[in-house]
This record gives C-alpha cells, sequence and structure tokens, in this order.
C-alpha cells in the first residue's frame, strides 16, 4: 500500500534543517574561496525567532511576580503576589514554572483525604481561572491556572491535564503560541485522547507554520472523533498547503545553491551557467550536465 502524501516520518529532517544543511558546508567554502581572490565576504547575522513568555501584568499595569506558597496552597493572588522586578527570567519562572518533582515529594506525606482536599482547592483555583479568561484578564488566568497546576497532587492526570489545557488558551489569547503548544503536549501526555488539547495544539501548531506536525494532529482528532468538522476539513486543507510551502522552500533552496555556487566558481572564470539542472519526468530526480560555452 502507497504511503499518503503527506505523512512524513518522524526521522526524516524538515525542508528548512535540509536546506540549512546542504548550504552551510557551502557557505563556508564560498567564503574561504572569496577571502584568498581577495573578495571581502558579507555577514549575515541570525536573530532568534523563538518567542518568550511576556511579563505577566495585573489590571493595573504592575508587574506580576512570585505567590508564596501559603498563597499558593490557598488559592489567592492578593498586592502582595504582585511587584516590579528587573530580573525577566526570575518573572518567567515565577510565573509558568510548575515544580513537578517538588510537588512528586510533597504528594508522598499526604493523606488520601489531604490529596482530595489539594484536588477541590486547585478546582476553585480554576475556576477562579476560567473567570477571568472569560473577562479577557488572560495574563491573571495563565497566573492562577499555574497557580492551581502547584496545587493539584499529580495523581489526578485528568484535572492537570485540563488545567494545562485551559492554561495553553490563555497563552494563546497572548499570542505565545510556542509555549501553548508546550502546555498543550503536556495535557496530551497526561490524556492521550484529549480532543480539546490536540486541536488547540494542531491551531497553534499552524499558525506557527509547521503544517506537517498540525496535519498529523488533526488526523489523531478524526482517529477520535471521525465526524469532527474542522478536523476534517483542515485534513483535506492542509496537504495542498505543505505542498505548495514544499515547491517554495524547493525553489528558494535551489536559488541559493546557484548563488553560492556562482561564489565558489568565480575564480576559475565559471558559473552556474555552465551546468545545466535536467529534471527526470519519471524519477523526479536532477542530472547535471556541463556546457562550456552557455549562451
Amino acid at each position: 500500500m502507497s504511503k499518503a502524501p503527506c505523512e512524513v516520518s518522524s526521522n526524516v529532517p524538515s525542508n528548512e534543517e535540509i536546506i540549512a544543511e546542504l548550504t552551510k558546508d557551502l557557505e563556508q567554502c564560498a567564503v574561504k574561496t572569496n577571502s584568498v581572490n581577495g573578495d571581502t565576504p558579507s555577514t549575515v547575522e541570525h536573530g532568534s525567532v523563538d518567542s518568550i513568555l511576556t511579563t505577566p501584568v495585573n489590571c493595573d499595569g504592575a508587574i506580576i511576580s512570585s505567590v508564596s506558597d501559603e498563597k499558593a496552597k490557598e488559592g489567592k493572588v492578593t498586592d502582595d503576589a504582585y511587584r516590579s522586578d528587573d530580573d525577566e527570567s526570575i518573572l518567567h519562572d515565577d510565573y509558568d514554572t510548575v515544580d513537578e518533582e517538588a510537588l512528586k515529594i510533597a504528594e508522598a506525606t499526604y493523606s488520601d483525604d489531604e490529596k482530595k482536599e489539594k484536588k477541590d482547592e486547585a478546582e476553585k483555583i480554576k475556576l477562579s481561572a476560567n473567570d477571568l479568561f472569560k473577562e479577557g484578564k488572560h495574563k491573571e488566568a495563565a497566573l492562577k491556572y499555574t497557580l492551581a497546576l502547584r496545587t493539584c497532587p499529580l495523581k489526578y492526570e485528568h484535572d492537570r491535564a485540563i488545567l494545562y489545557s485551559n492554561r495553553a488558551a490563555a497563552k494563546i489569547k497572548m499570542d505565545l503560541k510556542k509555549e501553548a503548544v508546550e502546555d498543550c503536549s503536556k495535557a496530551i501526555e497526561l490524556n492521550p485522547t484529549y480532543v480539546k488539547a490536540l486541536l488547540r495544539r494542531a491551531q497553534a501548531q499552524e499558525s506557527l507554520e509547521k503544517l506537517d506536525e498540525a496535519f498529523e494532529d488533526y488526523k489523531k482528532i478524526l482517529e477520535i472523533e471521525p465526524s469532527h468538522k474542522e478536523a476534517m476539513a483542515a485534513v483535506q486543507r492542509l496537504p495542498y498547503e505543505i505542498e505548495q510551502r514544499n515547491e517554495k522552500l524547493k525553489t528558494e533552496m535551489l536559488s541559493k545553491l546557484k548563488d553560492l555556487g556562482n561564489m565558489i566558481l568565480r575564480p576559475f572564470n565559471l558559473s552556474t551557467e555552465n551546468f545545466e539542472l535536467k529534471k527526470d519526468p519519471n524519477s523526479g530526480g536532477y542530472s547535471v550536465n556541463f556546457k562550456q560555452n552557455p549562451r
């Protein structure tokens, strides 16, 4: 049976990785060659495209910082939880991190009744976070979901999956798509058939232009809910978009390789015009023919 055209093995590198690998050594070679011939190589600066978690603020614009363990246990966020601090890494950690190892150690000391009490406390915090989300206070809602995750015992995987998925929804509203994908992945790890988390991750992946990953998530949704309308539409739509993206990447790759080739061949009074690239219509592969005097 032939393989579906857009199913990609997890071991196969992405188009972007292939382009980077193909051009890396050529770029180095081109720079060295032109340096020998007196040419000054140009440099390209690569900026990071990874988004970072936005510093949380309250309704008055004050920066949200850490919340004490007692307040976290109570599920309360008071004025003491908001303070100004220039250390963004600390703010990020306080805002987003859930220390599951510490939760595991603490949970080992709880009785069954105490675990149930903690679960109930987390549920109250979640309901408060839901209200904040509905009011459009997404940063505050995300903080509340974090507090709930720090309170809910690890044994309640179904409840924790919902908390991670809800926090992902708040992050999507904050345009923190990469972080939302991470939270959705955590929710799916806890509950592999959680359709809402799969859908949120698919939507976030698609907005990050990770079309192959989004396509796989939509297919998983259909395995669980075959009549899911949005997933059905996406599975019909994405193969064409993936094909168009791949064609665009191939064109860009060939153009970049041609430019690099000209840089390398210049000292030999040659150019890529001396080489004719022909595509085999049967195999889809390419062959290269040398032309001594191109027109």
